[in-house]
C-alpha cells in the first residue's frame, strides 16, 4: 500500500482552533474512522475516491485513497481535480437565481422567450420547470441513445441538445404534472445563461460565483481538450478484470461538465450558511421543493435535492458521468458538509458519504413506529393470486411478479422479496404495492417513498410464433429523430438494427410490447390490425414515435 498525500485541515472548536495533529491525540480521532470507510481503495493499483468534510465553517479532514492516474503512477490528493457530473446542476440554478436577482430574467419566463426556437408544445414551459425537472422534455442522453449516438460515440455541445429539442414533437408529460429527471432542462439552462449575460457560462460563474468564494480550481468543461492541471482520469473496470480509463469526451455543460475539487465544494456549501454569494434570497430560492399541479411537494428543488438521511436534515446531489461518480452533502441543523469525489465509475459516493456522515453527524434515535403496518403470512394461494405481469403504460415499464420458495419476488430485481403486509398489500424496496381485482384484469397501485403513485394493470405473455413475429418486420422512420429502425426476422427471432453492425433482439414483453436495444417498444396497429408504427420508451423519453415506412 502506497503512502498518500493526506491535507488535515483545520477544524474550529469552541475554544478556538484545533489541528488535526492535536485531535490524533484524542481517544477516538476522526481521521482513522474515516480512512476505514475508504480501506478498499487505498492501494496504488487502482482508481479511488478524496473525501472532505467540513464542519462550522472550517475544513474538519479531507483526504484521498488510490490513484490519479494509473499509466504514470500518480497518486490521488485532496487537491485532486474531479468532473463532478450532476453535482453541477446547482451552480448551473444558482446562476440562474443571480440573473433573476439582477432582473434580467424571471423564474416564470417561458422558455422560449430566451430560446425562440424551442417549439410551441401547446403549454408553457418556465424556467422554473427546467430547474425542477419538471418540465416534461425528454432527455438528451435518451434521445441520442435511440439513434445511437450517446456519449462517447461523438462530440456533443449544446447546440446538440437545443437541435434535438427543436424537432421534438411530444413531451413526456404536460410541464408541472409529472417529475422526471431531464439533462436537457440543464443544458437549456446553460444556453439561457450565456444568453442573457452574454457571457460563457464559464465566464458568469466565474465571475459571479466562483472567484467569490475563492474556488479557485473549479471551471466548467466546455472544451475536453483542454489541458486541466491535477486533474484525476477516470476509469471503470475492477481489479480482478482490470481498468480501462473511462474519460468525458463531451462538450456539453450545464447539466454537468464541471470540474472542481473537495476543497472547492466545501466552500460552496458554506455560502449556503454564511450567504456571501446571492444573500439569503438565494440560499431560500434554491432549498425551495417543487410542487406539481396537484399540490404534491417533491423533494427536488433547484438543483438539490432536500430530504434527510436517518433522521437528519439533508440537502444533497450525486452525480455520474463517464468514470466519475460524485456526492456532495450539506446537514443544515449540524452545520456539516460532506463532499466525495471518486475516479472509478463502481465506487457509489453517496453510500461512502453516509457512512463518513455515521461518524461525523449527531443522529435522533430510531423513533419507534408502533402504528406502522407488521408483516403477514399468507397461504401459497394467496400468493399466487398476484403472480403474473403488470404494465405502467405512461413509461411502458413492466413489473414481473413470481412466487419463489413460498415468497412473493421481483423477478426484475434480482428476484428481491416483497413482504406481506395484508392479503393485498406488499412492501417492496421504497415503495408499497396494493392489488386488486381478478385475472386476467388484476391491477396494482405502486405507492413509491417519495409519494408518488403509478397503476399498473396486467398484461399477457406474447404470441412468439414466427408467422406473428413477421408482423412487426420493416423500416421505421421518426420526424423527431435523425435515425431509421429495420426490424428483421433471423433464426425465428426479431432483431433491430440502425446500421449493418449495430444490432440487437427484441425480446417479448407482452402483446404488441418488446423489450430492444434502444429501450421499450410499443407497436400500434391500425384497424386492419396491420403493423402501423412503434413508440419508444427509453427511461426519461416516453413514447417517441416512429412511423413503418418500408418492408
Amino acid at each position: 500500500m502506497h503512502r498518500l498525500v493526506r491535507s488535515a485541515a483545520l477544524s474550529l472548536c469552541g475554544v478556538g482552533v484545533l489541528s488535526y495533529a492535536a485531535a490524533a491525540q484524542q481517544p477516538d480521532p476522526l481521521g482513522p474512522r474515516v480512512d476505514r470507510v475508504f480501506a478498499r481503495f487505498d492501494r496504488a493499483d487502482s482508481p479511488g475516491c478524496a473525501v472532505g468534510i467540513g464542519r462550522d465553517g472550517a475544513a474538519l479532514y479531507t483526504h484521498a485513497y488510490g490513484s490519479a492516474n494509473l499509466e504514470y503512477g500518480v497518486p490521488l490528493t485532496a487537491a485532486s481535480v474531479f468532473e463532478s457530473g450532476s453535482v453541477a446542476k446547482q451552480f448551473t440554478a444558482a446562476a440562474i437565481v443571480l440573473l433573476a436577482q439582477q432582473g434580467k430574467l424571471s423564474l416564470e419566463d417561458d422558455i422560449r422567450k430566451h430560446l425562440p426556437e424551442v417549439p410551441d408544445f401547446g403549454e408553457t414551459i418556465r424556467i422554473r420547470h427546467l430547474l425542477n425537472h419538471t418540465s416534461g422534455l425528454r432527455d438528451q442522453w435518451a434521445l441520442l441513445g435511440i439513434e445511437g449516438r450517446g456519449p462517447g460515440t461523438q462530440v456533443h455541445s449544446p447546440a446538440t441538445t437545443l437541435d434535438l429539442v427543436v424537432h421534438q414533437k411530444a413531451l413526456n408529460f404536460p410541464p408541472g404534472t409529472d417529475y422526471l429527471y431531464s439533462n436537457t432542462g440543464y443544458t437549456l439552462l446553460g444556453v439561457i445563461v450565456q444568453r442573457v449575460s452574454g457571457q460563457s457560462l464559464d465566464a458568469f460563474t466565474q465571475a459571479q460565483l466562483f472567484r467569490p468564494l475563492g474556488m479557485t480550481q473549479t471551471r466548467w468543461r466546455d472544451d475536453f481538450t483542454a489541458i486541466v492541471k491535477g486533474r484525476a482520469t477516470a476509469y471503470a473496470g475492477s481489479l480482478d478484470r482490470g481498468f480501462r480509463t473511462d474519460m468525458s469526451f463531451t462538450n456539453v455543460v450545464g447539466n454537468g461538465g464541471l470540474l472542481t475539487t473537495v476543497a472547492d465544494l466545501l466552500k460552496w456549501n458554506e455560502n449556503f450558511f454564511s450567504s456571501t454569494v446571492g444573500g439569503r434570497a438565494l440560499v431560500d430560492s434554491m432549498q425551495t421543493r417543487a410542487v406539481l399541479r396537484n399540490g404534491r411537494r417533491l423533494t427536488y428543488a433547484l438543483g438539490l435535492e432536500v430530504d434527510n438521511y436517518d433522521g437528519v436534515a439533508e440537502v444533497s446531489h450525486g452525480g455520474s458521468t463517464a468514470g466519475y461518480r460524485t456526492f456532495l452533502a450539506r446537514y443544515p441543523d449540524q452545520h456539516v458538509s460532506i463532499a466525495v469525489l471518486c475516479n472509478l465509475a463502481s465506487a457509489n459516493p453517496a453510500m461512502l458519504a453516509h457512512q463518513v456522515a455515521d461518524v461525523v453527524l449527531t443522529k435522533p434515535p430510531r423513533a419507534v413506529q408502533s402504528g406502522a403496518a407488521k408483516p403477514v403470512t399468507l397461504t401459497s394461494a394467496q400468493l399466487d393470486r398476484w403472480a403474473g405481469s403488470y404494465v405502467e403504460k405512461r413509461t411502458e415499464q413492466v413489473l414481473r411478479l413470481a412466487v419463489r420458495d413460498g415468497k412473493l419476488v421481483n423477478a426484475n430485481a434480482s428476484e428481491t422479496e416483497l413482504t406481506p403486509l395484508s392479503p393485498d398489500r406488499f412492501r417492496g424496496r421504497a415503495m408499497d404495492l396494493v392489488f386488486a381485482g381478478a385475472a386476467p384484469r388484476r391491477s396494482l397501485l405502486v405507492v413509491r417513498q417519495d409519494g408518488d403513485t403509478a397503476v399498473m394493470s396486467e398484461v399477457q405473455p406474447a404470441t412468439v410464433s414466427a408467422a406473428r413475429l413477421a408482423d412487426y418486420t420493416g423500416t421505421y422512420a421518426s420526424d423527431e429523430l435523425d435515425v431509421k429502425l429495420t426490424i428483421a426476422l433471423v433464426n425465428d427471432k426479431l432483431v433491430l438494427r440502425r446500421r449493418p453492425a449495430d444490432e440487437g433482439q427484441l425480446q417479448p414483453l407482452y402483446e404488441d410490447s418488446f423489450d430492444g436495444p434502444v429501450g421499450a417498444m410499443r407497436f400500434s396497429r391500425d384497424a386492419s390490425g396491420r403493423v402501423t408504427g412503434v413508440g419508444i420508451f427509453n427511461g426519461r423519453a416516453r413514447n417517441v414515435r416512429f412511423t413503418k415506412v418500408g418492408p
